[in-house]
């Protein structure tokens, strides 16, 4: 189904750019030809998935279809709204939770505060695995070789000053996250930006992530120790407890 996976691509490509997009656009974007690119813009016009301004394409509203087929499905991102809205109106911070899912952290839950962050987090959001606090649980749920295996195959950016990008030195990092049981990633991914986050464990293996995000110049590494872990882990310990298949 080749045509198939060419048009989940292009439509992928949407969420990339978060604006109308051109056939020039998802060609760099998916590696496709422009022919290509075109041929899949055409049918999600056609079946309303999609619609088209000059040069330009944009999603319709038909689209959230396919994102609610999962929300609605999904037994841990039903499960973990009421929690995660209980979470943020103790703490006043937002929350989030996230998965591994193609070497990426995916948000698949979240409750916010009015908060101005330059990061715009939302249900179905995507970061990286090795600079994010979630990400850095999830990896730490994982075996040697596959931690290995990631590094390898992964572009390890600095997105800030402050990102650690040496392959040994994150490997260390995960032992201490799987031996401590949460992750502090501070500035790493965003300058301003603190994170804790824990793992939510079913049936003895990790099964999501669970953080709260933070302004570095409002809350400090310590105080999230203090006040924000005993609370994550409660939620987390909540939700590992509930059948999540």
């Amino acid at each position: 189904m080749t045509s198939l996976a060419r048009g989940l691509a292009v439509l992928r490509c949407f969420a990339d750019e978060q604006r109308p997009m051109t056939i020039a656009q998802g060609s760099r974007l998916t590696g496709l030809s422009r022919p290509a690119v075109k041929r899949c813009l055409h049918t999600l016009v056609q079946l309303g998935y999609a619609t088209q301004d000059g040069v330009h394409y944009a999603l319709r509203p038909k689209v959230l279809a396919l994102g609610y087929a999962y929300l609605s499905s999904s037994t841990i991102a039903m499960r973990s709204q009421p929690l995660l809205d209980r979470l943020r109106d103790e703490l006043h911070e937002s929350c989030s939770l996230g998965v591994l899912e193609e070497d990426e952290v995916y948000y698949v839950a979240r409750a916010e505060v009015s908060r101005i962050m330059s990061i715009a987090l939302r249900v179905g959001s995507r970061l990286p695995l090795y600079c994010t606090s979630m990400g850095r649980v999830l990896l730490a749920g994982q075996d040697r070789p596959g931690q290995e295996a990631y590094l390898r195959r992964t572009d390890l950016a600095a997105l800030t000053p402050k990102t650690e990008t040496h392959p040994s030195n994150l490997i260390a990092l995960f032992d201490h996250v799987a031996d401590e049981g949460y992750a502090i990633v501070d500035q790493e991914l965003e300058v301003g930006l603190r994170s804790i986050a824990v793992p939510v464990m079913n049936r003895g293996r990790v099964v999501a992530a669970l953080n709260i995000g933070t302004q570095a110049a409002r809350v400090t590494a310590a105080e999230l120790r203090s006040r924000f872990l005993p609370a994550l882990r409660r939620v987390a310990r909540d939700l590992g407890a509930m059948t999540l298949d």
